[in-house]
């Protein structure tokens, strides 16, 4: 099997970018506005939003499509 993605565009970001690149432009108060969720907007941190995002589908799902979004944007 290839390890080639050529109609990913996520192929090769990491969670942890997208994540730091989604704060430096929204900041934690518009990203938890954006995705409603606990860990953005309650004593927000990076790694402990990985840590939730990582084992949560439904929320990396919505990281990713706005991650998408403002790089098409």
């Amino acid at each position: 099997m290839s390890d080639k993605q050529p109609g990913n565009p996520l192929h090769g970001v990491t969670l942890e970018r997208m994540l730091t690149e989604l704060v430096a432009d929204y900041g934690w108060a518009e990203l938890g506005r954006l995705i409603d969720i606990r860990c953005f907007n309650n004593d927000p941190s990076i790694k402990s939003s990985l840590k939730f995002l990582r084992k949560t589908d439904w929320a990396r799902k919505q990281v990713e499509e706005l991650y998408l979004i403002k790089k098409a944007g």
